[in-house]
């Protein structure tokens, strides 16, 4: 007993949906391997999910760019707009102008410079001249910069040694006044102011 044949409608529940989808993307992604494989062909398969997400599949002789490129050729159908031909057009300005600065970079260190004429070796030496006078001209602004740098630090070495020159010299001095003190306070070397009675009776034996 065969399958009954199911009605190509959109599928409401969503469950069912989902399943669905997943089954039949695999088979269409199956099939397109198979045709690439069984008949050489160049296939290319792109599909989007309803929730966006996309699956996609490209036969491995070709890339998808060149296979929509051959596709809007033949087709007439155009797959870009101005803008993005214009886009394209600028990143292969760009490409081309990183291409000669490479190259360009490569003669200045002496590769590939065989197939130079006079003239441009000459550009190529008058560059290399202009680069060594720019090197020569930023080596001596930094040995001029070193060189003031090293007189800032003697200098600030030389007030440093001074200020600590002072400082030692003025502990030594308090020190030393301490040591005196300790010593007269130790040996009774302080003078006592004469008492009164004492007073007197010094005086009365002068006068005797």
């Amino acid at each position: 007993m065969g399958r009954g044949k199911i009605e190509i409608k959109r599928i409401e529940n969503v469950n069912n949906r989902v399943v669905t989808f997943s089954k039949r993307r695999n088979g269409l992604v199956k099939k397109a391997k198979e045709i690439t494989v069984l008949c050489d062909a160049k296939v290319a398969l792109i599909v989007f999910a309803s929730n966006g997400k996309m699956t996609d599949y490209c036969c491995p002789s070709m890339d998808l760019g060149a296979m929509l490129d051959q596709y809007q050729k033949l087709s007439g159908k155009k797959l870009w707009d101005a803008k993005h031909e214009n886009l394209n057009n600028e990143i292969d300005m760009i490409k081309k102008e990183n291409d000669s600065l490479q190259l360009e970079l490569r003669h200045l260190k002496g590769e590939d410079i065989q197939s130079l004429n006079l003239k441009n070796l000459m550009a190529v030496e008058h560059g290399v001249e202009h680069g060594l006078d720019k090197v020569r001209d930023h080596q001596m602004e930094f040995l001029m910069t070193k060189r003031r740098n090293e007189k800032m630090m003697v200098e600030e070495n030389r007030q440093l040694s001074f200020q600590l020159q002072q400082q030692e010299m003025a502990i030594a001095s308090n020190a030393r006044g301490m040591m005196m003190k300790d010593h007269d306070a130790q040996f009774g070397y302080r003078v006592q102011p004469i008492q009164p009675n004492l007073q007197e009776k010094i005086m009365s034996l002068v006068i005797d």
